[in-house]
């Protein structure tokens, strides 16, 4: 029986989705200082990160009829958070995140993929650089691709490890070579800094807002995917249980260390992007069409106040 498209149906299947979410992108961007802050940098950033969030798409189906609406998602989500339009290492968390997931899921059920993990754990090492904690995913990663991606085995797990190893082993010669060893330790040590355990109240109203947003969407794409699994490929349902478990590991992960929320946010945005995506590409009754505008009127007013609460852009 053909059921008929509803508004959100017709957008998340139109060619000319994506094109509109960028100049709706654009459009914040120069609203949030583009030119006028000299943004450039953290704007390539996004840019990339947005391609491999669609390539992220494209190369594993992640909804099963032709949509773009993970890249609209991750646009659209990506500047409500203006809040970090000059924080140019947390949009190297994004890429890391977006190109993590892009690289291992080529080892799906492949134990001798042992260059694609290589490379997907090189790129988790590197943004550590950056965030020491993103590391505290390292295990849980681990987990999820010997249980969900079914590639996990002594080869791919020592590849796994030299990935790691190898961009400390690159900066551990830099510093001995310039007498800064001890600032490695210092990196390190951050791995045991728990300071502002539980302290939400530390959090901002804009940070507090988005963050509750985040979490009601992730919730949505939960729920709708548990509901409708059974029509997605076996292939489909893992990587999908994949991003379930990274949201839900993100959202406690930020409620135990509020300090680290702009760090975390970029990867909660990676992995609430497909979720509610395939919510919105794949649910086609009443009620989720009226959720859908109702979405899309909370992230535009949030947008809103996110650019002219904290940056006071009038």
């Amino acid at each position: 029986m053909h059921r008929r498209k509803r508004l959100q149906n017709r957008i998340a299947e139109s060619r000319y989705a994506l094109p509109l979410a960028a100049l709706y992108s654009i459009i914040v961007w120069l609203a949030g200082g583009l030119v006028s802050r000299g943004l450039w940098l953290s704007f390539a950033l996004m840019v990339a990160n947005t391609y491999f969030m669609a390539e992220l798409n494209n190369r594993n189906a992640l909804i099963r009829i032709y949509s773009r609406m993970v890249s609209c998602s991750f646009l659209i989500l990506t500047v409500m958070s203006s809040f970090l339009f000059d924080q140019v290492s947390v949009w190297v968390i994004g890429i890391s995140s977006a190109l993590t997931y892009l690289l291992l899921f080529n080892a799906y059920q492949d134990k001798r993929a042992t260059r694609w993990v290589f490379y997907s754990f090189l790129t988790i090492s590197i943004a550590s650089l950056f965030f020491i904690q993103i590391l505290y995913y390292v295990p849980f990663l681990w987990i999820l691709f010997g249980s969900k991606i079914m590639g996990l085995s002594w080869r791919t797990f020592w590849a796994s490890l030299l990935g790691l190893i190898l961009p400390y082993w690159l900066y551990g010669g830099y510093a001995i070579y310039t007498n800064s060893l001890m600032e490695i330790f210092r990196h390190f040590s951050e791995l045991g800094n728990f300071q502002g355990f539980l302290q939400i109240e530390n959090l901002s109203s804009y940070q507090i807002f988005t963050f509750l947003f985040m979490i009601l969407l992730g919730i949505m794409g939960i729920a709708h995917f548990i509901r409708s699994t059974y029509k997605d490929k076996i292939r489909t349902r893992m990587l999908y249980e994949i991003f379930c478990t990274m949201e839900i590991l993100t959202i406690i992960f930020i409620l135990l260390l509020p300090r680290l929320y702009n760090q975390l946010l970029p990867v909660l945005i990676v992995n609430t992007a497909p979720l509610i995506a395939h919510f919105i590409a794949l649910s086609r009754t009443r009620a989720s069409n009226i959720t859908f505008c109702i979405i899309t009127v909370i992230a535009i007013a949030l947008t809103a106040y996110n650019l002219w609460g904290p940056s006071l852009i009038f």
